[in-house]
C-alpha cells in the first residue's frame, strides 16, 4: 500500500485513493465544493488545492491519486493564499442573498467563506445574472447563485439515471439547465437539493417557511415504502416542516425518494383529531369514554368467528402486537395484514424477506425481476440496482410489462409463461442464473396479488432454491408496505376459519361478519364490508374513515415511538417528533384502553413493557438496526398451475400510495406534473431492451 506524508504525519492508505481521501483518513479536513464521495470526480471548483513537495504549483487533491513517497502539506501560506484566491473568484458573481436565502445556516459556501476566504473583496464590476430555470414542482432554482460544481448534473446522470441536467455555454456564460426546461422526471430528483453546496437549488415546497436553527431535529425512519430509509424529521412546534435523509450505508446510503421527502405536508391535512360514532345516519363527535364503550360493547356482543381485524400498510409493530393480543383474548383468529391479497406464506422468515439485503445487491452478478417495478415500488432499491449495473458484469432481466428502470433490462415476457420456462430450465436466462456466482430473484406484489399468486410463488421459490450459494441467499420478495414484514413477523395472519383478505371481504359482504376492526387499513374495497360494524383506527380521513361506523383517532408515524421492519427484515425505530393533533392518541395506547373497556386488559401499561413482551414472543425484534439472516428451507406449499394473464404492477401512481401522500398537496402537484397527460415515469412506451 502507498505510503505518504501529510503535514509531517506518515500515512499508509489503500491504492487508488486520491490525496483528498488520504487526508481525510489522516483526520485532516480539506475544503471542497465539487467533490462528493458518491459521485465521479470533476475537479471543477479547485477549492481542495494542497501543496505537493517538488510540484511547481498547488494540486487539486480530489483528482490527484496517491503515489508512493508523496509529501503533502495542507496548511502552508501557499495553500492559504490559493484557497483565498479560489474563494474570491467563486464570490465574484455570487449575489448578496444570504439574509433571504433558504440555504442560510446550512450553506457550504457560507461556512467555507468564513473559514478559508478573505474578509474583503476587490471586485467592483457588475455581477453576472442568470435566469432561473424550471425543474418541476419540487426543486426551486436561483441560478445566479450557481458556482458550476456540477454535483446536480453528475447525480442526475449517475445515480438517478435520468440524463436531463447538463451545462450549456462556456466560461462565464455556462449555465446548468434541464435543456428544454422541463421537470426532472425522477423519483429521487430532490436529492440534488442536499447536494447543492450553495443556494442555487432549494426546496420549492419548503421555501421561506423556516430557518434551520428554528427546527427541532428528530432521527426516525420513513414509512412511505418498505425500504425503511433513515430520515431526519424537522419540526417547529407541532408541525413537521421537512424530512431529510440520514446516512445509512446498508439501507438508503444518503438518499431518499421524493415521496419520502415531500409527502409530509399531508400530515397537516384531513386529520382525524377526535373520536366519531355513527348515529342517526351520520358520524358525530363523541368522547373517548363513549367511543371505547361502543367498541367494547360490539366486540363483546359478537361471536369470535364473526369478528375480523385488518392491519394497514403504515402500522407500527407495537400497535399490531397489541391488537393481536386483544383479538387473541377474545378468541378471534380472523387477522390479516396483506391488504392487497398477496399470496405470501409465513412458515419461515426467508419466505417473505428480501434475503439478499439491499446492500447485498452490490455483490450480485445476475438478477431476475418478476412482476415488480422497483423504480416505483422501492426507489432506493432501484438506485442500488443501477449502481450495480454501472459497476459492470451484471445481467438483469424482467418478467412483466415493459419497464424503464434507468438501466438496461432484458424483457422476457409479460406473464408467468417465461417464469415457468426458467423454473423448468428450458429458457436461456435459466443458464445465466445457473452460471452466476451470486444470482438473485426479486419477486414483486404484481406477481403475488392475483388469483394464481400461490402458484407463481411456488415457481419462484423453486427457482430461488437453485440460487443459493455458499453464504448467499438469492430469493427476495419486494414488499410495498412499511408494515408488512413486521406484521408477518408478529403472525398477524389468519388462524381462524377465514383465509386471506378475499375471504374476509366475502364473509363481510355476505353477512358473515358482525365487526371488522381496521387498524389503519385503507387499501381494501370498503364496499365489500357489507353491513358489518366497522371500527376504524387511523390518522387520516381516508377510505377507511369514510366507511367507518366508529372512528378512533390514532397517530401518524412522526407522532409516536414505534418499530418498523423493512423489507430485508431490519427492525428500526421511528421516534416521536411532534404530538398528535387534538384528542388523537398513540395507537398502542388506544388498543390498551379498549382492552380494559372490553374486560380483557392487556398485561402492560407502558411502551417499554409492551416491547419486552413483544421481544419475548418474537425475538427478531430485539436486534434493532441489524438484519438476522434467515435460511431458505425447501418449500412444500401447494402449487397449482399459474394463469396466462400478464402481470400488473401494484402501483399506478408513485406519488399517492397511502393516506398521508394522498392528502399531500405537493404529491398532487407531482401527479399533475408527471403523470397526467404523459406516460408514467416507470413505464415505457416501447418493448424489448430499455435503458
Amino acid at each position: 500500500m502507498p505510503k505518504l506524508t501529510i503535514d509531517g504525519i506518515p500515512v499508509e492508505v489503500e491504492p487508488g485513493l486520491t490525496v483528498l481521501q488520504a487526508c481525510e483518513r489522516a483526520g485532516i479536513e480539506i475544503p471542497r465544493f465539487c467533490y462528493h464521495e458518491r459521485l465521479s470526480i470533476a475537479g471543477n471548483c479547485r477549492m481542495c488545492l494542497v501543496e505537493q513537495e517538488k510540484a511547481p504549483k498547488p494540486i487539486a487533491s480530489c483528482a490527484m491519486p496517491v503515489m508512493e513517497g508523496m509529501v503533502i502539506k495542507t496548511n502552508t501560506p501557499m495553500v492559504q493564499k490559493a484557497r483565498r484566491g479560489v474563494m474570491e473568484f467563486l464570490l465574484l458573481n455570487h449575489p448578496l442573498d444570504c439574509p433571504i436565502c433558504d440555504q442560510g445556516g446550512e450553506c457550504d459556501l457560507q461556512d467555507q467563506a468564513m473559514a478559508y476566504g478573505m474578509d474583503h473583496g476587490r471586485y467592483e464590476e457588475n455581477k453576472r445574472a442568470v435566469r432561473d430555470k424550471y425543474m418541476g414542482p419540487l426543486v426551486k432554482t436561483i441560478m445566479t447563485r450557481c458556482i458550476h460544481c456540477t454535483r446536480c448534473v453528475r447525480f442526475a446522470t449517475e445515480v438517478a439515471g435520468v440524463e436531463e441536467l447538463g451545462a450549456l455555454g462556456r466560461g462565464e456564460h455556462m449555465e446548468i439547465t434541464t435543456y428544454l426546461e422541463k421537470a426532472l422526471a425522477s423519483e429521487v430528483s430532490a436529492n440534488v437539493i442536499d447536494l447543492c453546496p450553495v443556494g442555487a437549488l432549494t426546496s420549492k415546497p419548503y421555501a421561506f417557511n423556516a430557518r434551520p436553527w428554528e427546527l427541532r431535529k428528530t432521527e426516525s425512519v420513513d414509512v412511505m415504502d418498505a425500504v425503511g430509509s433513515n430520515v431526519r424529521v424537522d419540526t417547529r412546534g407541532r408541525e413537521v416542516m421537512r424530512v431529510l435523509p440520514r446516512l445509512n450505508e446498508d439501507v438508503n446510503e444518503e438518499w431518499i425518494s421524493d415521496k419520502s421527502r415531500y409527502a409530509c405536508d399531508g400530515l397537516r391535512r384531513q386529520r382525524l383529531d377526535r373520536p366519531y360514532l355513527h348515529r342517526d345516519g351520520k358520524l358525530v363527535p363523541v368522547t373517548w369514554r363513549e367511543a371505547l364503550g361502543a367498541a367494547a360493547e360490539r366486540l363483546k356482543a359478537a361471536r369470535p368467528e364473526r369478528i375480523a381485524a385488518v392491519a394497514g400498510d403504515l402500522c407500527d409493530a407495537e400497535s399490531m402486537f397489541a391488537l393481536k393480543g386483544l383479538m387473541a383474548s377474545l378468541g378471534v383468529g380472523n387477522l390479516e395484514c396483506r391488504q392487497d391479497g398477496a399470496k405470501l406464506p409465513a412458515s419461515s422468515r426467508a419466505d417473505y424477506l428480501f434475503n439478499t439485503t439491499i446492500a447485498g445487491i452490490e455483490r450480485a452478478d445476475a438478477c431476475l425481476l418478476v412482476g415488480t417495478n422497483p423504480r416505483w415500488e422501492a426507489a432506493l432499491v432501484n438506485t442500488r440496482l443501477r449502481k450495480r449495473h454501472l459497476m459492470g458484469g451484471f445481467k438483469i432481466a424482467a418478467i412483466g410489462p415493459a419497464l424503464n428502470l434507468t438501466f438496461p433490462v432484458e424483457m422476457l415476457g409479460d406473464g408467468p409463461k417465461a417464469l415457468v420456462e426458467i423454473a423448468a430450465g428450458t429458457h436461456p436466462f435459466a443458464q445465466v442464473l445457473k452460471d452466476a456466482k451470486a444470482p438473485m430473484l426479486i419477486l414483486g406484489m404484481g406477481a403475488l396479488a392475483r388469483p394464481d399468486g400461490a402458484a407463481i410463488y411456488a415457481l419462484a421459490r423453486k427457482l430461488g432454491e437453485g440460487l443459493k450459494r455458499e453464504g448467499w441467499n438469492g430469493f427476495n420478495v419486494l414488499h410495498t408496505a412499511a408494515a408488512r414484514v413486521g406484521a408477518m413477523d408478529l403472525g398477524f395472519l389468519p388462524s381462524g376459519k377465514l383465509g386471506d383478505i378475499g375471504a374476509v371481504l366475502d364473509a363481510a359482504s355476505g353477512g358473515g361478519l358482525d365487526v371488522v376492526y381496521l387498524l389503519g387499513a385503507d387499501e381494501i374495497d370498503m364496499k365489500r364490508l357489507g353491513k358489518s360494524f366497522v371500527i376504524y383506527q387511523g390518522h387520516h380521513g381516508d377510505a377507511g374513515a369514510h366507511r367507518a361506523d366508529l372512528i378512533l383517532p390514532g397517530a401518524a408515524y412522526t407522532e409516536k415511538n414505534g418499530t418498523y421492519v423493512n423489507l430485508e427484515g431490519r427492525a428500526q425505530l421511528a421516534m416521536l417528533a411532534s404530538a398528535p393533533p387534538g384528542e388523537a392518541r398513540e395507537d398502542w395506547k388506544i388498543v390498551r384502553a379498549l382492552s380494559e373497556a372490553a374486560g380483557k386488559t392487556l398485561p402492560y401499561d407502558t411502551l417499554g413493557a409492551l416491547r419486552q413482551a413483544m421481544v419475548k414472543a418474537h425475538p427478531s425484534f430485539a436486534h434493532i438496526g441489524g438484519v438476522e439472516p434467515a435460511s431458505l428451507a425447501a418449500f412444500n406449499g401447494a402449487a397449482g398451475a399459474p394463469g396466462s394473464g400478464a402481470f400488473a404492477y401494484p402501483i399506478a401512481n408513485f406519488y399517492m400510495t397511502d393516506p398521508i401522500s394522498r392528502a399531500s398537496t405537493t404529491m398532487a402537484e407531482c401527479t399533475e406534473a408527471f403523470l397526467n397527460g404523459s406516460a408514467p415515469l416507470g413505464a415505457d412506451r416501447g418493448t424489448g431492451t430499455h435503458g
